[in-house]
């Protein structure tokens, strides 16, 4: 039996420099994760770098442009075809006004705790609960 491919997504944890991070609900439609938070960002076409990749995802998500600030971590996910690799990166919002493709159907801007305790993804739920502060 073949082992199944890697395909690399990328995602971006963008913060207003407010202590807030942007969160957009995956619509009804979706096929996987429906109703659930999400992170912008996507997969890779062939030969795009990872963060060009990624400024565009966000601009065709959200409507916004972002400057890319630090590799925040990784993860990963299996799907019955394949495994998801995940690079997570911070990201702040420098233009644009929020709108959202058909993929998603809400936004927030939320606050580390609230990402934390919200119905995220499963994929990205070790993420959002990293950027929340432990107790002291």
């Amino acid at each position: 039996m073949q082992p199944k491919p890697f395909i690399l997504s990328v995602k971006a944890l963008i913060h207003d420099g407010h202590g807030r991070y942007l969160a957009i609900r995956r619509s009804a439609a979706s096929k996987n994760n429906a109703g659930q938070w999400d992170f912008p960002g996507g997969k890779l076409d062939a030969g795009e770098a990872f963060d060009a990749a990624l400024i565009r995802e966000v601009a065709e998500e959200t409507g916004l442009t972002v400057q890319l600030e630090q590799v925040l971590g990784a993860g990963e996910s299996e799907l019955p075809d394949r495994k998801v690799a995940y690079l997570f990166m911070l990201a702040r919002a420098r233009g644009g006004e929020v709108r959202l493709s058909e993929e998603h159907d809400a936004f927030a801007w939320m606050t580390a705790d609230e990402l934390a305790a919200a119905d995220v993804c499963p994929q990205f739920r070790a993420m959002a609960r990293r950027l929340a502060p432990g107790p002291p």
